[in-house]
């Protein structure tokens, strides 16, 4: 197996994403879901990898992940934070690191811009392992979004934070706009 891997703007790259996403997380499973029911913001970019078999036929794109960038707050304090968010991979394409390479890839754009302090994140308890071993840190602050309903405290799934420049553990981040 082949892959490619690209970094597309978040809305014109939406179609091709679409039916991955929609796989990993149907309808009727999403809305059984803690956070099936929140708005989200739409990823800046993302990356996509596609797979090609040992004949080089494509199998589409099998996994996927979003990235933000957002000017936030931290403790009150202006930050560029970069937001990771949808991270899927097909069912039948896991445990063979492609989400792992399409996060590194997130992350090195991220980084490459050079004004994100750090990245975050959020994640089910059962993705802890995973983002833990790949170096991010659960932030055990509050965090402050937007919904339909207003702002206020975003705590439906746990954040996680990457450090790039800050390192941030505690306070409260302030996303002032919608979670990811």
């Amino acid at each position: 197996m082949s892959i490619e891997i690209e970094i597309l703007n978040g809305d014109a790259s939406w179609p091709l994403a679409e039916p991955l996403i929609t796989a990993v997380w149907p309808p009727e499973v999403k809305a059984a879901l803690p956070w099936g029911g929140i708005t989200v913001a739409y990823p800046d970019f993302r990356v996509l990898l596609e797979a090609q078999d040992e004949d080089y036929e494509s199998q589409g794109v099998v996994c996927h992940v979003g990235i933000l960038r957002r000017r936030a707050t931290l403790n009150g304090r202006p930050v560029h934070i970069g937001g990771i968010s949808g991270v899927a991979t097909r069912e039948d394409h896991r445990r063979r690191g492609l989400a792992t390479i399409a996060l590194n890839a997130a992350l090195r754009t991220l980084k490459d811009e050079g004004s994100i302090g750090f990245a975050l994140l959020f994640c089910e308890p059962h993705n802890f392992d995973f983002y833990r071993a790949r170096g991010w840190f659960p932030f055990e602050g509050e965090i402050l979004a937007e919904q339909p309903a207003g702002h206020g405290r975003f705590d439906v799934l746990a954040p996680f934070v990457f450090d790039i420049v800050q390192k941030p553990r505690k306070g409260v981040i302030d996303l002032r706009g919608l979670p990811w």
